[in-house]
């Protein structure tokens, strides 16, 4: 297990769940939910369990902004990124969820297979809604949560 947040970071957060594959952590007062992964491949069926896990704490709460830090991942896997940035995403904004800011491994490769993928995904779905996101990427947990 891989532990890539500071808790200084985060102590303002409480910590909603954590699983074998992420710790998620949520602040009601900055509307904000805090997802670290925790493993360097999340399966898909285990990604899509976690992620449902925090779509229903959005549904259940008042959250604008998602956090999202992906520095333990050191595989790439296009269908759970396809899934999670289609389905999931639409689904969120629907419950107020529009700022996204993503943390990325430091291997520069990571970050151009994100690119290359993010191209594909919005070049076959072109009923996408990213135009409707804040979608941005941070180099830490505090600079996620300031912007």
């Amino acid at each position: 297990m891989n532990e890539t947040i500071n808790s200084s970071e985060i102590q303002d957060f409480e910590v909603a769940f954590e699983q074998r594959y992420a710790r998620v952590w949520v602040n009601k007062e900055k509307k904000t939910i805090i997802c670290e992964l925790l493993a360097d491949y999340i399966p898909i069926e285990d990604f899509k369990e976690a992620f449902g896990q925090i779509g229903e704490i959005v549904k259940a709460g008042d959250f604008e902004k998602f956090i999202f830090d992906k520095r333990s991942l050191r595989a790439f896997h296009q269908p759970t990124m396809e899934w999670y940035f289609i389905y999931w995403k639409k689904e969120m904004l629907a419950y107020g969820v529009k700022t996204h800011r993503k943390i990325l491994p430091a291997e520069k490769w990571f970050e151009k297979m994100v690119q290359i993928a993010k191209n594909q995904i919005l070049q076959t779905y072109p009923d996408h809604i990213i135009d409707q996101l804040d979608i941005r990427y941070c180099d830490s947990i505090e600079e996620a949560i300031a912007i």
